[in-house]
C-alpha cells in the first residue's frame, strides 16, 4: 500500500525484527503492492530483508475476528514455507521463520508481521500479458506447484468467493448512505446504479459453482493469484511472490489468472495431463472479480480518509464493477 498502516507505530516492527534474527540498521517504507504494507530491511550483517506488515482487518477472514484472520494467515505462510522447504519448490518465495519457527508474528490486535529475503527480479503489473516465452515459464511453475503434494497446514478454498453473502445482501437491501469518509455514498451509488446486473453475475457464479463442483476435480496446491504483479524475472528464473491466498482448489483457480481459453493453456497440459475445463476458468476469473467487489466494498463503506490509498481503492473498484456489470468488457 501507498498509505503508511492506520495507527501503527513503526518502532514495533523494528523491534520484532531480532526475533527473525535480523540487527536492523536501515528500514525503509515501501509504498509498493495492494493490500499489505512493506518496507525494506538492511541487516548489521549487510543482508537485505522485505518485512510486509499485514491489517488483519483487510484479510479474506475479516469478519470472523483478528484472531481468525491470524491463524489463517499463519496457515498460509506456513504452508510458503513448507513448499519450499520440504517440496524443494525453489520458486516460492517464502516466509523466513523466527527462532521460535513462527513465520508470523503479531505486533498488536491488528497487525502482524512477516519476513522475506529481498530477491533482485522484475515484476510486471496485474492485468499485465505476459510474453509467449514467460507464460510457458508460468505454466511450467504451476505444474510442478499443483503436483506437489499438499502440506498439512494448507486450506481449502471455499466454492463462494470471500465476502459473497455481504455483497449479495447489499445488493438485495442497498442501504440509504453511508458515511464512512468521502468515497462511501459514490460506491453506495455506484452499486445501486449497477445492482441489476451484478445480481446477474452473483447468479451466474452459483450456476457455475454448481456446474463444477459436480466434476468432481480433484483439489491442488493452488497460488490463488500467479498474475504478473506477483511474478519476479530474474537470475533465479521466475519467482512466486505474495502466498497469503494458498490453498487447495481445482487448477483452473491459478490457470484462469493466465487464460480463460484452453487453447492457450496447453503447454499446462502436455506437462500435467490435465484439460483445463472451460466452464472452472469462467468461475474462478468471475469469483476472483466477485471477491475483490466485496474486499473494496468493505473499504470503502468503512471509515476512511481520503489519503492515496483509498483513491487507488475507489479506482479499483470503479473497474471490478465495471467488468462485472459489462461482462463484455472482461480481458
Amino acid at each position: 500500500m501507498k498509505d503508511l498502516p492506520e495507527n501503527f507505530d513503526e518502532r514495533r516492527l523494528v523491534h520484532a525484527l531480532p526475533r527473525f534474527g535480523i540487527d536492523p540498521v536501515a528500514v525503509e517504507h515501501a509504498p509498493v503492492g495492494f493490500g499489505d504494507h512493506h518496507w525494506t530491511v538492511t541487516g548489521a550483517d549487510g543482508r537485505r530483508w522485505f518485512a510486509t506488515v499485514s491489517d488483519l482487518e483487510h484479510k479474506e477472514h475479516c469478519g470472523k475476528g483478528a484472531q481468525a484472520a491470524l491463524a489463517g494467515l499463519r496457515r498460509a505462510m506456513d504452508t510458503a514455507a513448507a513448499l519450499r522447504e520440504d517440496e524443494a519448490l525453489d520458486f516460492v518465495v517464502a516466509p523466513v521463520r523466527a527462532t521460535d519457527g513462527a513465520t508470523v508474528l503479531p505486533l498488536d490486535g491488528r497487525y502482524a508481521l512477516s519476513v522475506f529475503p529481498l530477491v533482485a527480479g522484475r515484476s510486471g503489473e496485474f492485468g499485465q500479458e505476459l510474453p509467449a516465452e514467460q507464460r510457458e515459464q508460468v505454466l511450467d511453475l504451476l505444474a510442478e506447484l499443483h503436483g506437489s503434494a499438499p502440506p498439512s497446514t494448507v486450506p481449502a478454498i471455499a466454492p463462494a468467493p470471500p465476502g459473497h453473502g455481504r455483497l449479495a445482501a447489499v445488493l438485495s437491501e442497498p442501504p440509504a448512505g453511508w458515511r464512512g469518509g468521502p468515497f462511501a455514498d459514490p460506491a453506495r451509488r455506484l452499486l445501486t446504479g449497477n445492482a441489476a446486473a451484478l445480481r446477474a453475475r452473483i447468479a451466474e457464479f452459483d450456476r457455475l459453482a454448481e456446474e463444477v463442483g459436480g466434476r468432481g476435480t480433484e483439489p491442488v496446491v493452488t497460488h490463488g493469484e500467479p498474475h504478473p504483479g506477483n511474478l519476479l524475472f530474474g537470475a533465479e528464473g521466475c519467482l512466486l511472490v505474495d502466498w497469503d491466498t494458498v490453498g487447495l482448489a481445482p487448477p483452473e483457480r491459478d490457470l484462469s489468472v493466465l487464460s480463460t481459453d484452453p487453447a492457450a493453456l496447453t503447454r499446462y497440459t502436455e506437462r500435467t495431463g490435465h484439460v483445463p475445463d472451460p466452464a472452472a476458468l469462467a468461475l474462478y476469473t468471475l469469483r476472483w472479480e466477485l471477491a475483490d467487489a466485496a474486499e473494496l466494498l468493505g473499504r470503502l463503506s468503512a471509515p476512511h480518509a481520503r489519503t492515496p490509498g483509498i483513491e487507488t481503492v475507489w479506482r479499483e473498484f470503479v473497474g471490478v464493477i465495471g467488468r462485472l456489470a459489462n461482462p463484455e468488457l472482461r480481458p
